[in-house]
């Protein structure tokens, strides 16, 4: 028994999960001064979505983020969450693209790296835990915690041990759903302590309202550290508040030695933060969702879910959907539900829903993923949804960062050409984002003012081919797309009518680019256009054999379901 640390997320988790990563570091350092008297075990600061975020929505360099934050917190390790082989990205980078990242990081302020995989495959940890180790930081292996049939307590343990062989400094066990309940913690702590003698730290979200009950649990079965929020920043898809956890623990064997009235002057500052921040705070988000303990979806997923239903003027079949994924998720070999697994599964799942055959459409990332692209699944793959999604190509079964050429020196090429780069960090922000980079690193990135937002992706409300007009209508916070005819006239009246060998689109989203032109021979099944939508890349193939005659809609164009993309004959 010992005192339990806590490491503190208001900087980077809990703003991530109820303020859409909008916090900026001007409204950060005020009180940064005061953080850093508490003394934390660390303060997650860096990493996750914190650095897409800085550039995409509020304008800032995030590597001056963390420098100023190290300058202002002399005496708390900067802790940052890394996605492995993703780094803060979405997709694997390649490994000297990972090296310098990790290097440029430490000597930026990251004195602790908490790193994970979304499918805890080691292959995906290795490099970056291999650069991390030669900065001299301290490296904290994470496992993805998760409930399935093939999750065990045995199974996370023998990961751990295997993790813990490449010689890191401390361990988390990463609960990003908020799903483990005091029970397991209690048996998993206990478990990995036994096996392995170091640090453990215990990470949770309050989505199912179980984190402080496990938190508890946790520290009596040896848990050393405890990933909390300051108050007005916690709970919800959030984590515990600290001042609640110090005041737990206080008088026990595991008494954190923190001063209440310290966080309690802390505590006000953030109240007031709130207020700023009021248009971006997610009502969904703070709710306690007792549905994650039987989809296991978490939080963020679920709200995400919400809006992706609306943008597709479907959320009649939100239940539906809920009931698709674990389904999907079995079928894909029980993924973990986290960064990038979580879209994978909830887009495939809404897809399967919405067009009302499963794995009809199936966008680029699910295919990626069945081919092993991401790593190895849990469990095996469904072999009939296996051979529907890949056909005839084979999995791979290497590492997959293997298959990828070095990237560092082509975007210094390309940075240099453009005469955009004011220091070396400049090159990894653009290898990491190279559309959103452009545009921040020319200057033309803007501040998104704090205001309240329209559901992304809605149609504007002139309608492009003289259908009905829609209008995106808010309702207590919630965002509804609405048609409108005129009067006497019914909206399907209203609706153009489509050819009788016109090219649909069956969901809602933008038309990124076409793989064929007019007058171009085409065959039923083939690929005739790109959709994002739901965030992922989606094939629209042709309905029937032909010569494309006309193509109706430009590249950028947002589209409805039913619209005609294009007509054959």
């Amino acid at each position: 028994m010992g005192r339990v640390k806590l490491t503190e997320t208001v900087f980077r988790d809990a703003h991530q999960s109820l303020l859409a990563t909008r916090m900026r570091t001007r409204d950060m350092l005020p009180i940064a001064e005061l953080l850093d008297q508490v003394g934390y075990f660390s303060m997650e600061v860096w990493g996750g979505a914190t650095f897409d975020s800085c550039i995409r929505y509020l304008n800032e360099d995030p590597w001056e983020r963390l420098r100023a934050l190290k300058q202002a917190m002399p005496n708390t390790p900067m802790q940052m969450l890394l996605r492995g082989q993703n780094l803060v990205g979405y997709r694997h980078y390649a490994d000297d693209v990972v090296e310098r990242f990790v290097e440029k990081a430490a000597k930026n302020g990251v004195d602790i790296f908490r790193i994970f995989d979304a499918v805890n495959d080691i292959r995906n940890m290795e490099k970056s835990i291999s650069a991390a180790k030669k900065t001299g930081a301290h490296v904290q292996v994470a496992v993805s915690y998760t409930i399935s049939p093939v999750h065990t307590i045995e199974q996370f343990t023998d990961f751990v041990v295997k993790l813990s062989e490449l010689e890191c400094d401390s361990i988390c066990i990463k609960d990003m759903a908020g799903l483990i309940n005091p029970h397991d913690a209690e048996q998993l702590v206990r478990a990995i302590k036994k096996q392995v003698g170091l640090p453990l730290c215990l990470h949770s979200h309050c989505t199912a309202g179980l984190a402080p009950m496990s938190y508890l649990f946790a520290a009596q079965a040896g848990a050393d550290i405890l990933d909390t929020a300051i108050s007005p920043l916690s709970g919800g898809t959030s984590q515990p508040p600290t001042e609640s956890m110090v005041a737990a623990l206080s008088g026990t064997g595991f008494d954190t030695g923190l001063d209440i009235g310290l966080l309690t002057e802390i505590k006000r500052y953030f109240e007031k933060l709130m207020e700023v921040y009021s248009p971006v705070f997610n009502p969904i988000s703070a709710k306690l969702d007792t549905n994650v303990l039987v989809y296991q979806v978490p939080g963020g997923m679920l709200s995400n879910l919400v809006s992706q239903l609306i943008e597709q003027n479907a959320l009649d079949k939100y239940e539906e959907v809920l009931a698709e994924i674990p389904r999907v998720r079995k079928d894909l070999g029980y993924p973990p539900l986290v960064t990038p697994t979580s879209q994978i599964v909830g887009t495939q799942a809404v897809l399967n829903v919405i067009t009302g055959e499963r794995y009809k459409m199936v966008p680029k990332e699910v295919r990626d993923y069945v081919k092993g692209l991401y790593g190895r699944s849990p469990a095996e793959i469904d072999p009939k949804v296996r051979v529907k999604i890949l056909e005839d190509e084979e999995p791979i079964t290497v590492r997959p960062a293997d298959l990828l050429p070095p990237e560092y020196a082509a975007a210094v090429r390309e940075v240099d050409g453009l005469n955009l780069a004011k220091k070396e960090e400049d090159y990894l922000t653009y290898a990491l984002y190279p559309q959103v980079a452009l545009k921040f690193l020319k200057g033309q990135a803007e501040e998104e003012p704090l205001v309240k937002k329209k559901q992304p992706g809605a149609p504007s409300h002139h309608d492009h081919h003289g259908g009905p007009l829609a209008f995106n209508v808010e309702v207590e916070g919630e965002s509804f797309l609405v048609k409108v005819a005129p009067a006497g006239v019914t909206i399907q009246e209203a609706q153009p009518k489509a050819p009788r060998d016109g090219v649909t689109v069956p969901m809602q989203g933008v038309v990124i680019r076409y793989k064929v032109r007019k007058g171009d021979t085409v065959n039923k099944g083939d690929t005739v256009a790109i959709l994002e939508a739901m965030k992922m890349e989606n094939q629209i193939y042709a309905n029937k054999s032909g010569v494309v005659q006309e193509i109706f809609i430009e590249p950028g164009t947002t589209v409805s379901p039913g619209d005609v993309l294009m007509s054959i004959s």
